[in-house]
């Protein structure tokens, strides 16, 4: 017997009371009269993150540019979106550390706490996270109230990991603080981002 089997052997002999676990099934997620209202409400603060609407006849291509007029290197692979690098024929990941801004497409956004969905839709998904900023296209029509309708949505539907076997969900640029409270954006990921929610 290992030193693991060891301690839960002791644990299991001196444990007195247990309990049956709860059912989750029962177990609803918040919802919300106006879930694009809260949603917008929530990226912009809790979340930290800059939103653009974007209606019929707009320019998204303008929108984006004028979001990040110092930017000098786009990167994305959705159709009709003007980039200078794709994340599908680099052929080093490495060449995604130069990128100013990332545009990415998210499949469900989620009011009660701003989460996006990202599924893998690219050969290199280090555009999510290497991107100095990033610029997430959300439809109004997709998003939820709360997180267990997301899942929902994920587990019912094979198309969000039908090229690759990856999605994140993404909430807001990267921020750590220390013990101190030095706030940092950017330390895991991209430094700002840009929710482009779209008619």
């Amino acid at each position: 017997m290992n030193s693991k089997e060891k301690i839960l052997s002791a644990l299991r002999r001196n444990t007195r009371e247990t309990y049956e676990m709860p059912d989750l099934g029962a177990l609803q997620g918040i919802t919300f009269d106006d879930p694009v209202a809260q949603f917008v409400q929530k990226t912009t603060t809790t979340a930290g993150a800059r939103l653009v609407e974007v209606h019929d006849g707009d320019d998204l291509n303008a929108l984006i540019r004028q979001a990040y007029p110092e930017a000098h290197i786009f990167a994305s692979n959705i159709p009709g979106i003007q980039a200078d690098m794709n994340p599908d024929t680099v052929g080093d990941v490495r060449e995604l550390m130069r990128v100013d801004v990332g545009i990415i497409e998210g499949r469900i956004g989620v009011a009660e706490n701003a989460c996006i969905w990202i599924p893998q839709a690219m050969r290199e998904k280090a555009i999510c996270f290497a991107s100095e900023c990033l610029v997430i296209l959300l439809r109004r029509s997709q998003i939820v109230s709360n997180m267990h309708e997301a899942y929902a949505l994920i587990q019912q539907s094979d198309e969000y990991f039908r090229q690759y076997p990856f999605g994140t969900f993404i909430s807001g640029p990267s921020k750590t603080a220390d013990i101190e409270s030095a706030l940092v954006y950017g330390a895991q990921a991209a430094r700002g981002v840009t929710v482009c929610l779209i008619d």
